[in-house]
């Protein structure tokens, strides 16, 4: 299996040593195990750039090169960088803001809402505030030691909050989590009663910021990374054997659809360092790569499929996971409903857009 650095650059552009090559290694080496995954995360911390920093092209090349090796690696790191991104963007140094005593910390976002279900903050002093509530999605939160948690301040309106996970009041509910894809990353719902919090910029303020569009990109490169490495192992068995014309025709149709979504992650990193990617320009931007990568996605993984039948998905091992890992991940895009959301958008502005 390739362990390759996934690139969005031209090779003649490409730094002579920037640690692709040392962080698909180490991807490699996670293997689907979370502890190793966090550990993984807390050494890329500090070198990996964060987005409008003017390498951002570099970093969705890092997240796309851990997504093509080890989606749990992806999955992990990408949390962990984003809320390290959100932190940057409050002006807010993590090694000064840690609560809970860690001198690590790992960092989750948890920041989606679900039916039935709510999480609500109260103000019980001077920039003190209480958590109760069930917030779904928690990835990782029992391994997790901090998360930037969005949490209802009023009927309306959402802020976000940093938390300590070793907190008493956070139940963690590790038993519903029942997916064959990245089963080591359980995203379970949390139960919060009366947990610290410290507030995290202004009510709306984490939707509102740049970095929100930003972050979504993101996702999507960890999105393509993986369908890159479905692709190799597309790759791998055109070289093995003589191909037939089907194995062809899957190949030349897979490199038109990577290609084509790896040419707009990279515009999207141009646009977002040059400042083009921001308030509604921004939202659009995120909305259209989600969903051209979203859908090269499951092309990848339908082609894959017929291309190579099911012995990978029975024999290998690393393939069989990639493919459910992938599946699951992809679908934090809402398909149908992101793109009604996007047809509003581009309505309610009233421009044609082409």
């Amino acid at each position: 299996m390739s362990r390759e650095p996934v690139w969005l650059t031209a090779p003649g552009k490409r730094p002579a040593d920037c640690g692709l090559q040392d962080t698909a290694a180490a991807a490699f080496a996670v293997n689907g195990d979370a502890g190793r995954a966090l550990d993984l995360s807390r050494s890329l911390g500090g070198s990996v750039p964060r987005p409008g920093n003017g390498q951002t092209v570099r970093l969705f090349e890092t997240l796309a090169t851990l997504a093509a090796v080890d989606l749990t690696a992806a999955r992990v790191a990408e949390a962990h960088l984003d809320a390290l991104s959100i932190l940057d963007q409050a002006d807010l140094d993590p090694a000064g803001v840690v609560v809970g005593g860690s001198t690590e910390p790992t960092w989750g976002v948890f920041a989606a809402e679900g039916a039935g279900v709510r999480l609500d903050a109260r103000q019980t002093g001077h920039e003190r505030w209480h958590l109760d509530g069930t917030k779904p999605w928690c990835s990782l939160a029992g391994s997790l030691s901090h998360a930037l948690i969005t949490a209802h301040t009023s009927a309306t309106t959402r802020r976000l909050f940093m938390v300590a996970l070793t907190d008493p009041g956070i139940t963690v509910r590790t038993d519903l989590w029942v997916s064959r894809g990245l089963p080591d990353v359980p995203s379970g719902p949390v139960e919060f009663r009366d947990v610290s919090a410290r507030p995290v910029g202004s009510d709306g303020w984490y939707l509102r910021r740049p970095g929100f569009a930003w972050g979504g990109i993101g996702v999507a490169a960890c999105w393509w990374g993986g369908a890159v490495g479905l692709a190799r192992r597309v790759w791998e068995s055109v070289l093995e054997r003589k191909p037939d014309q089907i194995a062809l025709s899957h190949l030349g149709a897979l490199d038109v659809a990577l290609t084509a979504a790896g040419t707009s992650l990279a515009a999207a990193a141009t646009a977002i360092d040059a400042g083009d990617a921001v308030g509604e320009q921004g939202a659009l931007l995120a909305a259209r790569v989600r969903g051209q990568i979203a859908r090269t996605v499951e092309d990848v993984v339908a082609r894959t499929g017929h291309a190579l039948g099911p012995a990978p998905l029975a024999f290998d091992p690393r393939h069989a996971a990639r493919v459910a890992d992938l599946q699951l991940y992809v679908r934090q895009h809402h398909a149908e409903r992101d793109d009604v959301a996007l047809g509003s958008r581009l309505r309610e502005s009233g421009v044609s857009p082409w």
